[in-house]
């Protein structure tokens, strides 16, 4: 994104020092000592010139996603950012990266290290070197040091995240709770996947994919050159799709265009993302954002014309379809619906995959982390509440105000 600052540069921007010590010794072939190093940057300047380092580190890091990318992270804070609440902790052994914790200073309802990537992000995660046993500990001590009188609170943790290393490794007092829960699917051919619906549904299903191949409509990839074009179309799309039934606030909303616009760009460059335009005889009817790593595909986010509905398109297949093509044709193993359990979703009998949310904190910060995790359990009681019994508006508001939490619609 920017080119890299001259070494000078660097180094005023680096922040304190948190940790340097050495992890071992030299071996008799005159090999150096391994030397640890975390510092805590709060400088945007050096956060843009990561990315080399930072991409390096994410490919060593197997669990990590397209959310926890430098074009994500960056263009989520050059949209959603504020000044002076930048926390990055980065570990450095010999001078590689091999830990990272992007992280951002609030102060409500007490101060906070959450992670950068927000409510937007459907995984959130901190980075750690495979290849580097110290990594998780030498991170724990890091930010140990670093987060002094905030509780850090890392949400929306996909299973088998390098969060949960760090969480094993933390020397303070700490809660792990149930978070948001997401819907995988094996990643497989759409024939394969109408083997796990009910004969009946099975058959239905059968019917809406016809119904979209006699409408002539083909999937084409967009290449990265449309990509910026592309995206704003889809989200042109996806406010005339939605218009009327309830959108997401924020996906109408400028500073997430740029965002999407930029990241999703970056990504598709990178080859962590895709771009589907479907048409029909040449008009983009609906498009589509999917992210992808080594083992998932993710499909975040698509617009389709309101028409589409009329000529009773069943939009939700045609996306699984084509999803599930990309994801056998890679030899990805996991197709992610990501967070919701809609019932367009749970008709394809998915596996349930609960995200994670750690609380970490001194231990002398132990009632604020109770105070967070009691807030967390109130939220969950009125989500409960109001699924089996939504009741008027104005008791959302008041059990909003009671536990500081927005009640879900």
């Amino acid at each position: 994104m920017t080119s890299p600052l001259p070494p000078s540069t660097r180094r005023r921007l680096a922040g304190p020092v948190l940790s340097p010590w050495r992890g071992g010794q030299g071996d008799a072939c005159g090999q150096p000592p391994v030397r640890l190093t975390a510092t805590l940057c709060r400088a945007e300047e050096q956060f843009a010139a990561l990315a080399a380092d930072w991409e390096a580190l994410r490919s060593r890091n197997r669990s990590a996603t397209p959310f926890q990318s430098h074009a994500w992270l960056w263009s989520w804070w050059m949209s959603y950012g504020r000044r002076g609440r930048l926390r990055l902790v980065l570990v450095r052994e010999n001078g590689r990266l091999v830990a990272a914790a992007p992280l951002m200073l609030v102060h409500r309802p007490l101060p906070t290290l959450v992670g950068l990537g927000g409510s937007i992000s459907d995984y959130q995660d901190v980075l750690l070197d495979d290849s580097c046993p110290r990594a998780a500990g030498a991170l724990a001590r890091a930010l140990h040091t670093a987060s002094r009188s905030a509780v850090l609170d890392l949400r929306q943790v996909r299973p088998g995240g390098a969060a949960e290393r760090l969480y094993a490794a933390w020397p303070g007092v700490s809660r792990c709770l149930a978070d948001s829960v997401c819907l995988e699917l094996p990643g497989i051919p759409m024939d394969e996947m109408l083997s796990r619906l009910a004969p009946a549904g099975a058959k239905r299903t059968r019917r809406k994919l016809r119904r979209i191949d006699e409408l002539g409509i083909e999937a084409y990839e967009v290449p990265a050159e449309r990509v910026p074009e592309a995206v704003r179309t889809m989200l042109r799309l996806h406010e005339r799709q939605w218009r009327g039934r309830g959108v997401t606030p924020e996906h109408l909303r400028s500073r997430f265009a740029a965002h999407l616009v930029r990241a999703t760009a970056a990504l598709v460059a990178g080859g962590d993302a895709t771009v589907t335009e479907y048409r029909i005889g040449g008009r983009v009817a609906a498009c589509d954002v999917a992210f992808t790593s080594p083992d998932l595909v993710c499909g975040y986010l698509y617009g389709a014309d309101p028409g589409l509905r009329a000529q009773r398109v069943d939009i939700a297949t045609m996306l699984l379809r084509h999803d599930a093509h990309y994801a056998a044709a890679t030899g990805r193993g996991t197709l992610s619906l990501l967070r919701g359990t809609e019932p367009y979703k749970l008709r394809w009998r998915p596996v349930t995959a609960v995200n994670r949310r750690y609380l970490l904190a001194r231990r002398e910060l132990a009632p604020a982390l109770g105070l967070l995790a009691a807030q967390a359990a109130a939220r969950d009681l009125v989500a409960g509440a109001l699924r089996e019994r939504p009741g008027t508006a104005a008791v959302r508001t008041l059990l909003g105000r009671a536990t500081g939490v927005r009640a879900p619609r």
